[in-house]
């Protein structure tokens, strides 16, 4: 069932490729924002966001006179504004651990991603890159055997985190197998590509991707 659109006065700059653009375009398609979006070439920033963001830097959100532009913030401030469906939990002690995952996902994933992403290293350096980011992302599969999402038997804002990462995959040359041990995280991961939100939040160039 579709979401019905929420209107907003927002504007989202976003950068195409940026699994932080991804992840606050998952959470606007998930509670059904109107949100106007401006894709920005993040090497040629138009003037007005340098006037918005004292960092002219991407992803910025722009409510009215609030502008934001961290992108964890944005999520949350967009989950408090906009409540239904909840993507954290109600409750302190849970709301913590959703943040505690959200941090390891950053410190263990996400930096890899963004310098593979760069090309940053040698080739050796890459290709070791690759392989620890594969090993990493394996290692985590069994826990969707007990449970449908990241720890959660709901869409959370941990989800939002993860799916920009496993869709960049396999434009980094980082192919999971089919091992038997590894089919809850595919399935996992069918589960988060199936989402009508998720497919909703993809720019051209992550359309690319695949």
């Amino acid at each position: 069932m579709g979401v019905v659109a929420k209107r907003s006065s927002m504007t989202f700059y976003s950068d195409g490729s940026s699994q932080y653009s991804h992840r606050v375009r998952i959470v606007l398609a998930e509670k059904g924002v109107t949100v106007e979006t401006v894709n920005v070439d993040p090497a040629n920033t138009p003037e007005d966001l340098a006037s918005l963001n004292p960092y002219n830097s991407l992803p910025t959100l722009v409510d009215r006179d609030l502008v934001l532009y961290e992108a964890n913030i944005m999520m949350e401030y967009l989950d408090e504004r906009f409540p239904h469906p909840p993507l954290f939990p109600v409750y302190p002690v849970a709301r913590a651990q959703s943040r505690l995952w959200m941090y390891r996902i950053q410190r263990d994933w996400c930096q890899v991603v963004d310098d593979l992403m760069a090309g940053k290293g040698t080739a050796a350096q890459q290709e070791k890159m690759k392989k620890e980011l594969r090993e990493s992302l394996i290692s985590i599969a069994p826990i969707f055997s007990e449970k449908p999402f990241f720890m959660s038997d709901e869409f959370t804002i941990v989800d939002c985190c993860v799916t920009p990462i496993l869709w960049r995959l396999p434009s980094l040359g980082i192919d999971l197998g089919n091992h038997k041990s590894v089919q809850p995280l595919l399935q996992y991961r069918a589960r988060l590509f199936s989402r009508d939100s998720v497919r909703a939040s993809l720019s051209d160039q992550e359309k690319e991707m695949v």
